[in-house]
């Protein structure tokens, strides 16, 4: 694992998350281009975390936003993210999880969330 300027990564996902951050979902790009791309403290889309891609990663609040599609409440799944999140964890990173329909009806409600997320987060780590 090689150790990069914001976090460890796994440099063979580079690929993959290229691929992902230019064929975002439609409820990653609502979040990201109505948000989190003109939010003042800087988010980055699809950043490798250990062996994980996450959705958006802000590392001066060390805060993770994940947007879940319908196939992660599978219990598979669900037990992934679990696992997923105790790992980031270890980082001292907190995820933050929401679903499409939480981005799709509340969103400005899910935009104070993160905010007020990244506003303790940041008093936390000073």
């Amino acid at each position: 694992m090689k150790k990069g300027k914001y976090n460890n990564y796994n440099k063979n996902l580079n690929l993959k998350a290229k691929v992902l951050r230019k064929n975002m979902t439609e409820y990653e790009k609502k979040l990201w281009y109505r948000f989190l791309n003109e939010y003042e403290i800087r988010f980055y889309k699809q950043r490798i975390i250990d062996n994980f891609i996450a959705d958006f990663y802000c590392p001066k609040a060390k805060l993770i936003i994940e947007i879940d599609g319908e196939h992660h409440h599978s219990d598979k799944e669900s037990k992934y993210d679990k696992y997923r999140t105790e790992i980031l964890s270890r980082y001292n990173i907190e995820v933050l999880r929401f679903d499409n329909s939480e981005i799709k009806n509340d969103f400005h409600i899910i935009c104070e969330k993160i905010d007020k997320a990244v506003k303790t987060r940041l008093q936390k780590l000073s």
